[in-house]
C-alpha cells in the first residue's frame, strides 16, 4: 500500500461563540411561536370558514 503525501491536511472547525448559540435559539422559539400559535389558529379558522361556506353553498 502505498500513502499519499498530497493530500490536504483537515482542519477543525473553529468553536462557535456562545452568544450565537443564545441568539439561533431565540429565533427559533420565536419563529415556533409564531408559527404554532399564530398561524396555525388562523389557517384552521379560514379552513373552517371555507368549509361552513361550501357547506352553505351547497344547501342551495
Amino acid at each position: 500500500m502505498t500513502s499519499e503525501p498530497n493530500l490536504p491536511t483537515r482542519t477543525p472547525k473553529p468553536r462557535i461563540p456562545l452568544r450565537r448559540w443564545a441568539l439561533w435559539w431565540v429565533v427559533l422559539l420565536v419563529g415556533d411561536f409564531i408559527f404554532y400559535v399564530l398561524l396555525t389558529p388562523i389557517w384552521i379558522g379560514l379552513r373552517a370558514l371555507a368549509w361552513v361556506a361550501e357547506f352553505r353553498a351547497r344547501r342551495r
